[in-house]
């Protein structure tokens, strides 16, 4: 679409910016049809952003956004037009604030319970350097249930400084929200709304709203009155909008359209998971399920429905969700805790503290496992072999397939420690075979010397494709299922002593499967040669997952010198 500037935007009639506001929505929702991504919290938050455009003055002012999951309209509006339709893909515009980006995107963002935080850094900085520009955090109702929206609300006073926080209301994160807040913000909401709003006014901030953020007309003279406010103190505006604005399937169905991906080639794990547990609960009440606000997302819709009672979303509260599971699980409970692997990091301290010190029956569902693709840095779950391969008590699984995932489900259920199960988003099916903790499976056996020690499915697809054009060079390479990251088969590892073993991992190459298989070797003396193949030491961008594999750690090519490498020097 044409750019639209920004003298266009704040000269336009109220019509003209009606029509503006219906060009953006279809250049979204063409775009994302092509590109995927988030839809229906972009389509809801068009006359918002366009408001927000025109009456204040970016770059020079901030707008940090929560998580960014609604950020389209706002890359439209700051010159970047012209390449919306790279959104997503290899080298084009992200689909998260990106400072790198644009000077429009002051902060990157990619998780929720951010955006105050942030909002206070830039407001405080501006007071101490002596400069003049308005602050702005946009937040959603389903980021109210993150803690560190608090800890952030808890120094509004004692930072006092100035900034805009714009409560966008939808009722929504990916899921439904839900939650003590989410009532308050319901009745608030209601018919006669809630007059008592001594909740954000002790925190410091002066309350204004219920605003209907679908309505110029509403919107921008409250944005007005909001930005005078501004001169005085802390503002917190209360706007509401409807996810999927201005198309009914999207309006109709907020969780579907939430995010938008081109056509699957695979299987999803999740719905894997969301079978077995089922099945496995109907004959272990102790078994309950906990999600942070991604029931549908991570295949628990079918346990919710059928076991509502054992089914718990706790909202965007990652760390929460984690101390709850711990203390079921001292309580005599069975916690599953399914989670985005990008969203595990914010559990570490949990994880160690009150999950594994206590070395309690916790099992942890780790979806998006490895490199994610089209999200970017904030989404690649990269980190999470390398943050849990340290943790006493934990032992650590890596299935090859969604048979093996199947199988490990069935084993955890009588498994009396705490358990973390990784796995990328699609997969195949294939055949099961037997599993026991701590045990590899060697897949293809020779008298070579060579091994490659691959760690779930993609890593073993590439150890499929360097074997088979080793072979036809006439070099033989064995082939073991490194499915344990903890505990490692030190003894199917000792009888590899002899060899060049070459690991392959899904994650960074630092801390992961290539540096505990070599501090096995040289813990016991041995000079047992290890190539480690895994992720460079960088924040990955978007892109499509098997192209940043192979360009950022994990290529072909590479690994075939190194069994070339090996088999010369034998």
């Amino acid at each position: 679409m044409k750019q639209i500037t920004d003298g266009e935007l704040k000269t336009a009639s109220p019509e003209q910016l009606k029509e503006i506001c219906g060009a953006l929505r279809e250049e979204i929702f063409r775009t994302v049809s092509v590109c995927g991504g988030h839809l229906s919290s972009n389509l809801g938050t068009v006359e918002l952003t366009v408001a927000l455009h025109r009456v204040f003055d970016f770059p020079k002012d901030k707008l940090i956004f929560d998580v960014g999951h609604q950020c389209y309209t706002h890359k439209l509006l700051s010159g970047r037009a012209d390449r919306f339709h790279t959104l997503r893909k290899r080298g084009g515009l992200s689909g998260f604030p990106k400072r790198s980006e644009s000077e429009y995107d002051c902060y990157d963002t990619g998780h929720a319970g951010t955006a105050i935080s942030a909002s206070l850094g830039f407001a405080k900085a501006r007071d101490l350097k002596g400069e003049n520009y308005n602050v702005i955090a946009l937040v959603g109702d389903g980021s109210f249930n993150n803690g560190l929206i608090y800890e952030a609300l808890n120094s509004v006073k004692i930072l006092r400084s100035r900034v805009l926080i714009i409560l966008n209301d939808n009722g929504m994160s990916i899921s439904p929200t839900v939650g003590g807040m989410h009532e308050l913000l319901a009745e608030m909401k209601g018919e006669p709304p809630l007059e008592d709003v001594k909740l954000f006014e002790r925190f410091g901030l002066k309350y204004r709203g219920i605003v209907n953020g679908n309505d110029l007309n509403e919107l921008l003279p409250a944005l007005e009155e909001a930005k005078e406010g501004l001169k005085e103190g802390s503002v917190l505006l209360h706007v509401t909008t409807k996810k999927g604005q201005g198309y009914s399937f999207c309006e109709s169905a907020p969780v579907a359209t939430h995010g938008v991906s081109p056509a699957k080639k695979h299987s999803e794990y999740s719905a894997a998971l969301g079978e077995e547990l089922c099945a496995l609960a109907k004959s272990r009440p102790e078994i309950v399920a906990v999600t942070a606000a991604m029931t549908d997302n991570l295949g628990l819709r079918p346990f919710f429905d059928t076991f509502p009672e054992r089914a718990f979303d706790v909202g965007i509260c990652e760390e929460h969700a984690s101390v709850l599971c711990a203390s079921m699980a001292a309580g005599g409970m069975k916690p599953y805790y399914a989670v985005f692997s990008t969203f595990l990091e914010r559990t570490f301290d949990e994880i160690i503290h009150d999950i594994c010190a206590q070395n309690l029956p916790v099992t942890l569902c780790i979806d998006r496992a490895g490199v994610s693709g089209a999200d970017g840095e904030t989404h690649q779950g990269v980190f999470d072999l390398s943050f849990l391969s340290f943790i006493p008590n934990l032992t650590v699984a890596i299935p090859k397939n969604i048979a093996e995932f199947r199988a490990m489900l069935r084993l955890s259920a009588d498994f009396k420690a705490p358990l973390a199960i990784r796995y990328p988003r699609e997969g195949e099916e294939g055949e099961e075979t037997a599993v026991e903790i701590g045990k590899f499976e060697v897949l293809h056996s020779t008298m070579s010397d060579i091994v490659l020690l691959a760690a779930g499915e993609r890593c073993l697809t590439i150890a499929e494709n360097v074997r088979k054009a080793a072979l036809s060079e006439g070099i033989e390479v064995a082939i073991v299922n490194a499915r344990f990251l903890r505990p490692l088969d030190e003894k199917l590892l000792a009888g590899y002593s002899h060899c060049t073993v070459i690991t392959l991992e899904d994650n960074s190459l630092i801390g992961g499967l290539g540096d505990a298989v070599a501090r096995f070797y040289r813990s016991r003396g041995l000079q047992t040669r290890v190539i480690g193949f895994g992720l460079c030491d960088r924040f990955l961008p978007h892109g499509e997952p098997l192209s940043l594999m192979e360009d950022f750690g994990l290529n072909f090519g590479e690994i075939l010198d190194a069994v070339r490498g090996a088999h010369a020097c034998r």
